[in-house]
C-alpha cells in the first residue's frame, strides 16, 4: 500500500516511468483526464525531475517598448495598434539603469534576469548594446535570459558568446490558428530562429499563450509542436492572455469571454507530463489568480514564475504577495547558476592591447 510518507518523498521510487515520445491521441487524452488525476500525475512527473518546493524566480524589464513592426494580435506594444491602445513607444533603456533594475531584481529573490525590446529583430547597431547588458548582469551572478524577436545564426552566436542563458522566442501557438494571432512572420519563422538559438548552445525558452480564442486541439498540437523539437524548450512559458484594450485578440476575448483558468491549469498539467525537464513557468494572467488556483497551477508542474509588478506592459502579482504565497505553500527560491561566457575580454597590463580569449563548452 502507497504510505502518505511515498507520496509527499520529492523522488518517490513507486513513481512511473514517463516517456516523452507521445501520439497527438496520448496528450489528447491527457487534457481528458479528470482534473485530480491528471494533477497526481504531473506532480509525479515533476517530482521525478525537480526539487518538490523549488522555484525559480525571474523578474522580466522592458528595454525598448512601444512601436513593434510586428502585428501581433495580443500585444499592446504592435506599432499597428498603437492608434487604439496608445502605448507610447520609448528608445532603448540606458545600460545603468537596467543594471540597475537587475541590482533590485537579484536582492529581491530573482535569480534569472530577463530583457525584453520590441523589435522584429536586432540590428547591427543594437548587438552591442545587448551583449553589454549580457556581460554586465550576468557579473552580478544572475542569470540571464532575452527576448529580442527574430535572430540568424550570426546574432545568435554573439549572444552565445556573450554567456546568453535562455533566449525566449514564443511560438504562441499551434501552426494552424497562428494566422489568427500575427500575420508579419510566419511560424516556420518562430521554428528558424529556436533552431538558431539551440545549435549556438543558448538554453531555448519558447511557450504559449492559452485564451486567444484557440481550441484544445490548439493547445494539443502546440504541445506536439515541443515534442516535434530535437529537444523540448529548457524553459517553457505558459501564458493566459492579459486582454488588452485595443489589441485585436484582446477585444475578441473581452466581447466573449476569458478562457477558464481550469483549462489554462489543464495546460500546465500536460506541458509539465509532455516535457518533463523543462521549466514550466506560470507567466502572464497570474496577477488575476486567487492563492489556491496559484497553488493547483505549482501542483500541476510550474515551477518558475515572474517577480515584479509588471510584465513589459501588463501587471503582475505583487512582490510582497508572492513572498507571503511562497511562505504559506512551503515554496523556496532556486539559486541561479548561470554559464560563463564562451569569449571574454583580455587587455594586457603593459601595453593596453585588448584580445579576446575562448572558452571550451
Amino acid at each position: 500500500m502507497t504510505t502518505l510518507q511515498q507520496i509527499l518523498e520529492p523522488n518517490p521510487s513507486f513513481a512511473p516511468t514517463f516517456s516523452t515520445t507521445k501520439s497527438r491521441d496520448e496528450v489528447a487524452r491527457l487534457f481528458e483526464l479528470p482534473l485530480m488525476d491528471l494533477l497526481m500525475q504531473a506532480q509525479s512527473v515533476h517530482r521525478e525531475h525537480f526539487n518538490a518546493n523549488e522555484v525559480q524566480i525571474s523578474t522580466l524589464l522592458s528595454i525598448k517598448t512601444g512601436n513593434c513592426p510586428e502585428d501581433c494580435g495580443y500585444c499592446s506594444q504592435s506599432g499597428h495598434h498603437r492608434d487604439k491602445t496608445k502605448l507610447e513607444a520609448e528608445k532603448r533603456l540606458e545600460v545603468d539603469k537596467v543594471i540597475a533594475a537587475a541590482k533590485r531584481a537579484k536582492a529581491s529573490g530573482s535569480s534569472r534576469f530577463c530583457m525584453g525590446a520590441a523589435w522584429k529583430h536586432p540590428s547591427a547597431k543594437d548587438m552591442p548594446y545587448v551583449v553589454e547588458l549580457i556581460q554586465e548582469v550576468k557579473a552580478l551572478g544572475l542569470e540571464t535570459c532575452m527576448t529580442l524577436g527574430m535572430l540568424n545564426a550570426e546574432q545568435a552566436s554573439q549572444l552565445a558568446d556573450a554567456g546568453l542563458d535562455y533566449y525566449n522566442h514564443n511560438l504562441d501557438t499551434s501552426r494552424r490558428y497562428y494566422d489568427e494571432v500575427v500575420t508579419t512572420r510566419s511560424y516556420d519563422d518562430r521554428l528558424d530562429t529556436l533552431a538558431q538559438v539551440r545549435a549556438s548552445g543558448i538554453n531555448v525558452c519558447s511557450g504559449n499563450i492559452v485564451g486567444m480564442g484557440e481550441s484544445r486541439d490548439d493547445r494539443i498540437d502546440w504541445v506536439m509542436e515541443l515534442l516535434a523539437m530535437p529537444k523540448p524548450p529548457e524553459s517553457i512559458p505558459v501564458n493566459l492572455l492579459v486582454p488588452i484594450q485595443g489589441t485585436p485578440l484582446g477585444d475578441k476575448v473581452i466581447a466573449e469571454g476569458q478562457l477558464s483558468v481550469l483549462e489554462w491549469i489543464r495546460t500546465i498539467a500536460v506541458t509539465r507530463i509532455c516535457c518533463p525537464t523543462s521549466y514550466v513557468r506560470l507567466s502572464a494572467g497570474r496577477e488575476s489568480l486567487s492563492d489556491a488556483e496559484q497553488a493547483l497551477a505549482f501542483m500541476a508542474g510550474a515551477n518558475s514564475f515572474f517577480y515584479g509588478d509588471k510584465l513589459l506592459t501588463t501587471g503582475n502579482a505583487s512582490q510582497s504577495s508572492d513572498q507571503r504565497l511562497m511562505r504559506e505553500l512551503g515554496l523556496h527560491a532556486q539559486i541561479a547558476e548561470p554559464r560563463a561566457p564562451k569569449v571574454l575580454p583580455v587587455i594586457d597590463a603593459m601595453s593596453g592591447h585588448e584580445s579576446a580569449l575562448v572558452l571550451a563548452d
